[in-house]
C-alpha cells in the first residue's frame, strides 16, 4: 500500500510540475468544499464595531453569496466561540463578539445561526455549526456575563495563558458540553456538528494545566500516566458527542479538525514522515482513534503547510492521513491565511492552494476540502478566489454520500414541466413521494443539456442549481433565444443521496414572450 502512494505521489508531483490545469480534466460532481467563517475575535463576521442587525445580515448575504460564486458548497459557522451564544435558543450567554457586549443581544432581534442555516440552504451549501468545546474566555475575565458558566461552576475550570478552560477530566463538564451540543442539534436545521483543534491547550512555556486535583479524584481506570488519562478524557467526549447527535439525528454529520500531525515517526511508527508538534502528545488528542472508531463521520486535518515545507511536508500529510481514514470522510483543511506570507517564499506563489487541490483530487480517498478563513478567499489573496471561480471549483458539485449513514436514495420529482416566461424558463416539478425509509425529499437538483446532448447527470459542467428545501420550482435566467434545452430534475436527501433522474422536458426558447413548446 505504501509502495502504491508512493508512486501516486511520485505521479501527482509530475503532473504539478506539468501545469496541468483543472479544465484540462474532469472536475468532480462529487467534493466536498467548505470554509470556516470565524467568529471569534470578529476574524471573518460580524465585522468588529458592526452591531446593527441588519448590517450584520447583509453582510453575511454577501460573504455567502462570494461563497456560492466560488463553488463551495458548506459552511463552518462558528456558533460558540467561548461558552457564549451566537444563537437564540442557547441557555449561555449571547457572544461578545456579536453585539460587543457579552450577554447583550442584537439591537433588533435576529437568530444569527438560523438565518445562517436558512441562506446557506438557499444556496445549496451546508451549514456545520461549529463548537469550541473546552475554552470559555478568549480575553479579560473582567468582561465575562454574571450567566457565564465559569461564574456559575469556578470549579468546572483551569486557567492556562491568560485563558480559562473546561477541565475535561470531570465528568459533569463533559455531560454540559454535550447538553450545549443536543440543544443545537434538537432546535436547529444544521446539516454537521464541527469541532476545531483546541482540546487540552496548546503547550506554553512557563505554564501548566492545573488538573491534578481531577486526576485524583476521576481517574476511574487507574492511569498510570496523567497524559493517557488526558486522552481518554477527550475520547469520552468525542464518543459521548456522537452517540448523542447520532441518537437525536443520524442524518447530522459529525466532524473534527484537529491538527495536522497526528504523531511524528520518531514517536511513533505508525506516525507521520514530519517533525513537528503533534495532537496526540501535545494536546492529548488521539485524533486517529476517533476515526478509526467510527465515532466520527468525517475527519478534517489542518494541513497548513506548503509542499515545501521541511518539517511538515504537504504531500506526507494527505498521503498519511489518506492510509489512516479507515473508510471515513477525509477532507483537508487548507492554510488559505497563509497565501502571500512574506515569511515563507512557498506560499508567496499563487500556485500553491491549486497544486493542493489538484493534489488532492489524484488521492481517491480524499473527499474535499476546507479553507481557513473565510477572508482569505473573499480578499482573493494572490487570486485564489479568481482560480476557484474559472477553473477548479467552476462548476458546483454536491457533498458526497456517507453510505454507512443513509444509502436509501429518494425518488425521483414527477410532473416536471418547461415554460418560457418572457426571456426565461420556469420550471415546475411534484415533490415525491417519501422514500423506502420513509424519509422526506430534502431538496434538488436541476440539470441542463443543450441541443440534444445526452442526459448524463454524472456530469458537473449540467448543474445548474442546487437547493436545499421544498421550493418545486426554478426559473432559469441564463438562456439563449433559438436554443433547445433539455431538463432533467433530480430529488435529493439529507446525506445527498441522489435519485434518478425525471423524465427529460424539452424547451426551444423563443424570440418573444410566448410559450414554448413542452
Amino acid at each position: 500500500m505504501r509502495l502504491e502512494m508512493r508512486l501516486l505521489t511520485l505521479g501527482v508531483l509530475l503532473i504539478l510540475c506539468l501545469g496541468l490545469r483543472a479544465q484540462e480534466v474532469e472536475l468532480p460532481k462529487r467534493e466536498f468544499r467548505g470554509v470556516w467563517i470565524a467568529t471569534v475575535a470578529n476574524i471573518d463576521w460580524p465585522t468588529k464595531g458592526v452591531w446593527d442587525a441588519e448590517k450584520q445580515k447583509k453582510d453575511l448575504i454577501a460573504i455567502l453569496d462570494q461563497h456560492q460564486r466560488q463553488g463551495l458548497n458548506a459552511v463552518m459557522f462558528q456558533i460558540r466561540p467561548a461558552a457564549d451564544a451566537l444563537y437564540a435558543n442557547s441557555n449561555e450567554p449571547w457572544s461578545q463578539w456579536l453585539t460587543g457586549e457579552q450577554g447583550k443581544g442584537p439591537n433588533e432581534f435576529y437568530d444569527p445561526l438560523k438565518f445562517a442555516i436558512e441562506e446557506c440552504h438557499k444556496r445549496g451549501m451546508e451549514l456545520h455549526a461549529w463548537f469550541n468545546p473546552y475554552r470559555a474566555t478568549f480575553d479579560a475575565v473582567s468582561s465575562i456575563h454574571s450567566s457565564h458558566i465559569t461564574k456559575q461552576k469556578p470549579e468546572w475550570f483551569f486557567s492556562y495563558g491568560g485563558k480559562k478552560l473546561f477541565d475535561p477530566g470531570i465528568p459533569e463538564v463533559r455531560a454540559y458540553i454535550t447538553q450545549v451540543i443536543l440543544n443545537v442539534v434538537k432546535n436547529y436545521d444544521i446539516d454537521g456538528v464541527h469541532f476545531d483543534d483546541y482540546f487540552y491547550p496548546y503547550g506554553i512555556k512557563g505554564q501548566i494545566i492545573n488538573d491534578a486535583e481531577s486526576f485524583r479524584n476521576y481517574n476511574d481506570q487507574n492511569f498510570s500516566s496523567i497524559a493517557d488519562w488526558r486522552r481518554d478524557n477527550v475520547d469520552k467526549l468525542i464518543k459521548m458527542v456522537s452517540d448523542s447527535i447520532k441518537h437525536y439525528k443520524k442524518y447530522v454529520k459529525f466532524g473534527i479538525s484537529p491538527f495536522g500531525i497526528w504523531q511524528n515517526k520518531r514517536q511513533s511508527a505508525e506516525g507521520s514522515e514530519t517533525n513537528g508538534g503533534d495532537s496526540y502528545h501535545g494536546l492529548y488528542a488521539d485524533s486517529r482513534k476517533w476515526v478509526k472508531e467510527g465515532w466520527v463521520d468525517y475527519i478534517n486535518p489542518q494541513i497548513y503547510w506548503s509542499f515545501e515545507s521541511v518539517p511538515a511536508p504537504y504531500a506526507k500529510l494527505v498521503d498519511w492521513w489518506s492510509e489512516n481514514s479507515y473508510g471515513r470522510h477525509l477532507y483537508i483543511g487548507h492554510g488559505a491565511y497563509r497565501i502571500n506570507d512574506p515569511k515563507d517564499f512557498a506560499w508567496r506563489n499563487p500556485k500553491q492552494i491549486p497544486n493542493q487541490i489538484i493534489y488532492n483530487r489524484q488521492n481517491p480517498r480524499v473527499q474535499g476540502s476546507i479553507y481557513f478563513s473565510s477572508k482569505s478567499l473573499t480578499t482573493n489573496r494572490l487570486g485564489v478566489s479568481d482560480s476557484l471561480i474559472n477553473n477548479y471549483y467552476k462548476y458546483p458539485s454536491l457533498p458526497p454520500v456517507m453510505l454507512w449513514v443513509d444509502s436509501v436514495a429518494p425518488y425521483n420529482p414527477q410532473n416536471v414541466l418547461a415554460i418560457q416566461m418572457n426571456k426565461h424558463v420556469v420550471l415546475s416539478w411534484k415533490q415525491p413521494l417519501e422514500a423506502k425509509d420513509q424519509e422526506a425529499t430534502y431538496g434538488y437538483v436541476v440539470y441542463r443539456f443543450e441541443n440534444g446532448e445526452e442526459v448524463n447527470t454524472e456530469k458537473a459542467t449540467a448543474i445548474k442549481n442546487v437547493y436545499y428545501g421544498d421550493v418545486t420550482s426554478w426559473e432559469d435566467k441564463d438562456v439563449e433565444a433559438g436554443k433547445n434545452y433539455n431538463y432533467v430534475v433530480n430529488a435529493i436527501d439529507r446525506m445527498k443521496n441522489e435519485s434518478e433522474y425525471s423524465i427529460p422536458v424539452s424547451i426551444t426558447v423563443q424570440d418573444n414572450n410566448s410559450i414554448g413548446s413542452l
